[in-house]
């Protein structure tokens, strides 16, 4: 069955790595790709690395083109989505690679993102316990932004075991500079960013904090809270994410085997998510351009915190390569067909 795909946002990065991804899939025809400010443009022009699609122009990015297509990528800024998904038609199937839809608390986007709330859509992120269920034959799916991918995926097997206090959870990543779109923003010039790391979003005030606490307080049953620090690292991708968690006084006595075996556990048999071996620890380079989270779990006993290590490419599986792993699983695909596990080096 070949279905066909419109990308709206191709310009820019989320929007070219789905070209990217979507132009290697097997099942995928590619319609419609549109763009804001750089409709009219030729794609070889924006995205000179999408070769077969090099020739296609940028149409506006309206209900009209979008519409007629069996799926509809929308990788637009936050805020952006939700009045044009609501115009497409139910049948179709929208992906929303933006925040739109992803939390489920009206109050928590007013506060973070200061607009009307669009609604909640099923969230994209599989590995979590129950939701490939969630995601199958869905029409509307919410793709989870990239620090949250990884940080709900170093976490969720502790607070699915019941092992983790829902308090004191702190984590810190570092993410790449395509992270912060493709758009001219002075503080992202490479001769900023090169050889320093810079803290942003700092006291809780990160955009993606809500949404990291919605996905382990589901998980966990109760309410989980969060200390989140972003940091940049001069890097064009990847995210190292570091999370910590206290061990729940009842499980005090787990040694550093037993905590290793319940992410062990929860990970057998996934096809993008890899607990490494003893000793190896997680890099940003070994995951560019793949769909792969490695993990690394450690038991610090003299806090009695578990650290849990985790990297993932923030174009490929914190966006669009969670985004058409999504779409296979609504459609009925094989889960990891257009998606590889391997990534490129040096």
């Amino acid at each position: 069955m070949t279905i066909s795909v419109a990308v709206s946002g191709a310009s820019g990065y989320a929007g070219g790595e789905l070209l990217r991804l979507l132009a290697n899939h097997p099942e995928v025809r590619i319609g419609a790709i549109t763009a804001h400010s750089n409709a009219g443009a030729r794609l070889g022009q924006l995205q000179p690395h999408l070769l077969t699609l090099a020739d296609r122009l940028l149409e506006e990015t309206t209900v009209e083109n979008l519409a007629g297509h069996d799926v509809v990528f929308l990788a637009l800024p936050h805020g952006a989505s939700g009045a044009i998904a609501a115009q497409l038609p139910p049948e179709t199937l929208v992906v929303d690679a933006g925040a739109d839809h992803r939390l489920s608390d009206p109050r928590a986007w007013e506060e973070f993102y200061g607009s009307p709330h669009s609604g909640t859509w099923p969230y994209g992120l599989p590995e979590l316990p129950g939701q490939r269920r969630k995601l199958k034959g869905a029409t509307r799916i919410a793709v989870p932004g990239c620090y949250p991918t990884s940080a709900l995926l170093a976490l969720t097997p502790g607070f699915a075991a019941g092992v983790l206090e829902p308090q004191d959870v702190v984590i810190v990543s570092a993410s790449g500079t395509s992270g912060a779109g493709k758009s001219l923003k002075p503080h992202l010039l490479g001769s900023e960013v090169m050889g320093t790391m810079t803290p942003y979003g700092v006291g809780g005030v990160h955009r993606h904090t809500p949404e990291i606490e919605q996905g382990l307080s589901q998980v966990s049953g109760q309410p989980v809270t969060v200390s989140f620090t972003p940091t940049l690292a001069p890097m064009s991708r990847g995210i190292l994410t570091t999370a910590t968690a206290r061990l729940r006084p009842e499980h005090a006595g787990l040694d550093a085997a037993a905590i290793r075996q319940i992410w062990l556990d929860a990970y057998d048999g996934e096809d993008f998510i890899h607990v490494l071996p003893e000793g190896q620890w997680p890099s940003t380079k070994s995951v560019v351009g793949s769909n792969y989270v490695a993990l690394q779990v450690a038991y610090d006993a003299r806090t009695g915190r578990v650290v849990v290590c985790s990297v993932i490419d923030n174009l490929v599986k914190g966006t669009a390569g969670g985004a058409v792993q999504s779409m296979n699983i609504a459609l009925g695909f094989p889960e990891n067909l257009g998606l590889t596990t391997l990534g490129v080096a040096p």
